[in-house]
């Protein structure tokens, strides 16, 4: 506890059910799914000014509703499918095709993807607070668990009978005393990436030019020559839903830890200084970008991983290539272990390695479950995983996903009386499946290359 504050006299704010602790879409889908049927009172705290995290702070992509490769298989459904919908009413969305990778990616406008997590979160019931950052958590025998609050109106007290970390840090299960590994610790922490985007990019002749594999060539060309000081040979550029507009996931910053303010602070302005050496470079060197610039970097630094908690069970990497499927799952996962790290000789390179067989596993519950937990679950990027099943793991649609079946489990928690570690999981694998949630690998491929994905899809790019 805070040695300044005595939490016994800071004002209560409010008392609920079911507290989630970070609107990302992990925590997003939590609320969602804990106020699907109205029975409990539902709360959502975010730090920041508008919802989704990393899915509006910094991209514009789902990725891991399918499976990757030439016949993808579409293995997260539910919920998660209702924010696609809502995209896709409005034109705000387009599949884009991809058979390397993590897969076909739902790609999205972000600025509308707020609006629409706002409009679901209301329209659910969900009390939502933004700019209100955890500072401490008091848990008392036979009491109901206090978080403390901070924003601009002061210090405040809320007392949750459930609480669904989604903070990204472990925020909450650091300050609750719950168990956790520092990325870092045991295997070199992925990197940390500040995306960017740019307009005024002349995409038909970028593709007469020879489209990515020439931008490839150029991107290595650039490293080995020294002319353009790039931190990688290789980037992701991809088309956005606005015309003539490009996103990337192409700067890496390495050795700082982001969990050290100092460092984050620093880690920062050097995304910064490598996204502006990107202009340059593709304003010079790539045809259909001589006119284009910068027109918006990530609200913050992309942070892949910093805290994971020890769950009940830990994801490791032999489940994801071994195909397992727990007779306990609450997802499935396609996605490979996808590893940014800094290579041998300095430059951040990213290692794959792809699910062999039938290119699925599946997710058991304990993951989402800090060990000796009573009543909290822990969702997104702090979930239970080794690095490298972390690394597979931490696609949107699968936290996404992860929300889904933390919420449903706090309801479930409520109706029986039973804490989170005595679940069982049967009876909220039947609650999954009632929202439309996917537990068995589907037989058909899906068709990501015209229209009906789900609602009959229609805008599809390459």
């Amino acid at each position: 506890m805070m040695a300044f504050i005595n939490h016994h006299q800071i004002p209560l704010l409010a008392e609920t059910d079911v507290l989630v602790v970070g609107a990302g879409s992990a925590g997003c889908l939590a609320a969602l799914a804990a106020s699907h049927d109205r029975k409990y009172k539902v709360m959502l705290v975010e730090r920041y000014g508008f919802p989704g995290g990393t899915s509006t702070q910094m991209l514009d992509t789902f990725y891991g509703f399918f499976t990757p490769g030439d016949a993808p298989k579409k293995i997260v459904a539910g919920l998660p499918d209702t924010i696609v919908h809502a995209l896709h009413e409005t034109g705000d969305m387009f599949l884009r095709p991809n058979t390397y990778g993590a897969g076909t990616g739902v790609n999205y406008n972000p600025e509308r993807l707020k609006h629409v997590w706002d409009q679901k979160i209301i329209a659910a019931g969900v009390h939502f607070l933004l700019h209100t950052t955890l500072v401490d958590v008091v848990i008392e025998e036979a009491e109901p668990i206090s978080c403390i609050f901070w924003n601009k109106s002061g210090f405040y007290k809320v007392k949750a009978k459930r609480v669904i970390d989604a903070s990204g840090d472990a925020d909450f299960c650091h300050l609750a005393g719950y168990t956790y590994e520092v990325a870092g610790e045991l295997e070199p922490a992925q990197s940390m990436t500040t995306t960017f985007r740019m307009s005024n990019v002349n995409l038909e002749k970028f593709q007469q030019a020879g489209g990515k594999q020439m931008l490839k060539e150029k991107m290595k060309e650039a490293v080995e020559t020294g002319k353009h000081a790039l931190p990688r040979k290789e980037g992701s550029v991809h088309e956005m839903c606005q015309q003539g507009c490009v996103a990337t996931v192409a700067v890496k910053v390495n050795d700082l830890r982001a969990l050290e303010v100092a460092e984050l602070t620093q880690a920062e302005i050097e995304g910064r200084r490598q996204a502006f050496i990107y202009e340059t470079f593709f304003r010079q060197e790539i045809p259909g970008y001589e006119a284009a610039n910068i027109i918006g970097l990530s609200h913050q630094i992309g942070v892949r991983e910093t805290r994971r908690v020890y769950g009940a069970y830990r994801l490791t990497k032999e489940d994801c290539l071994s195909g397992s499927m727990p007779p306990d799952r609450i997802l499935l996962c396609g996605a490979p272990i996808e590893d940014h790290r800094k290579g041998k000789n300095g430059e951040d390179e990213t290692f794959w390695q792809y699910i062999p067989g039938r290119g699925v596993y599946g997710v058991p519950y304990g993951t989402i479950v800090p060990q000796g937990s009573e009543y909290v679950w822990v969702v997104g990027r702090c979930f239970s995983a080794t690095h490298d099943a972390h690394a597979s793991c931490r696609s949107m649609a699968q936290t996404m996903a992860m929300g889904q079946a933390a919420g449903l489990a706090a309801v479930l928690s409520l109706d029986t009386d039973t804490a989170a570690h005595a679940l069982e999981v049967s009876r909220l694998q039947e609650k999954l499946l009632q929202v439309g949630a996917i537990l068995e690998i589907p037989e058909t491929i899906a068709d990501t290359s015209r229209s009906g994905w789900v609602h009959n899809f229609s805008k599809t790019r390459q």
